[in-house]
């Protein structure tokens, strides 16, 4: 009997020749604990998906990546030398931090936009998508904890994400909300250090849910102390906000680090 390919061999349907990598990793070998991962760090559409039937003005928005969240990472990898994974394509063409079997790993409505694009996909095309979007950016992300904990380097997981001022038409009062769930070790540090300048939620707007992926997968499998950071996106739409929220985080990560045992 012929062996089949698996996913990762065949040919690309998804991403063109000459179109951006699925993932780019910054400062691979920098001398940080930290770990920063950006899932929704762009709102890039591969050539092959056209618009996904969205208007261009809309693939701009929440709908289609976190705003401001790949800026405040990029800060925080150059001010604390810490590496980062970051994923290169809209969470509307697959969303990185959601098990490839979630209902929502490939939206059809979101925030009660219609995603045209993604309506009737058949299982070939959701498994296009997997191959060549998400699995290279967990693979990416994967292989590089396994590299440092084989060179014996400490890792400190942290996912940086961003959330809309309001949803389903209710106001989101707090400046940054944090991430945690079986271990709440480095989220509770923070949240202490946080509080005493920002309005901060703790596992709000957002918690980890069993349908998440990288922190779960990455930080509790493995068994690393890891937080999730959300940034309200008015408060990081511009580079002064950027700043202000890269410069507390490279300030309290640390710190709060050092509660970790």
């Amino acid at each position: 009997m012929q062996q089949q390919d698996s996913p990762r061999s065949r040919p690309s349907t998804v991403l063109a020749p000459g179109e951006p990598p699925a993932v780019v990793v910054e400062r691979r070998t920098g001398t940080s604990p930290f770990v920063f991962a950006c899932d929704h760090a762009s709102w890039r559409i591969p050539q092959s998906l056209g618009t996904l039937g969205l208007e261009p003005s809309a693939a701009l928005t929440h709908v289609a990546w976190d705003i401001g969240a790949l800026q405040v990472a990029l800060l925080l990898s150059a001010a604390l030398d810490a590496p980062l994974v970051r994923q290169n394509y809209s969470r509307l063409v697959i969303d990185c931090n959601r098990l490839p079997a979630a209902a929502d790993s490939i939206a059809v409505v979101s925030d009660s936009m219609r995603i045209a694009g993604n309506e009737q996909l058949d299982a070939a095309a959701r498994e296009a998508r997997a191959a060549e979007i998400f699995s290279p950016y967990h693979d990416a992300l994967n292989a590089l904890l396994e590299e440092r904990q084989q060179a014996g380097k400490r890792s400190i997981l942290v996912a940086i994400h961003s959330f809309t001022p309001r949803y389903g038409g209710v106001s989101r009062p707090w400046h940054i909300g944090l991430m945690h769930r079986r271990d709440a070790r480095l989220g509770a540090a923070l949240l202490r250090l946080l509080r005493e300048e920002l309005h901060v939620g703790d596992n709000e707007p957002y918690t980890i849910q069993d349908v998440d992926y990288t922190l779960p997968v990455h930080g509790e499998v493995r068994g690393i102390a890891h937080v999730g950071i959300e940034i309200r996106q008015d408060l990081v739409g511009a580079p002064e906000g950027q700043q202000r929220f890269a410069t507390v985080l490279a300030r309290t990560l640390p710190l709060a680090a050092t509660t970790l045992v």
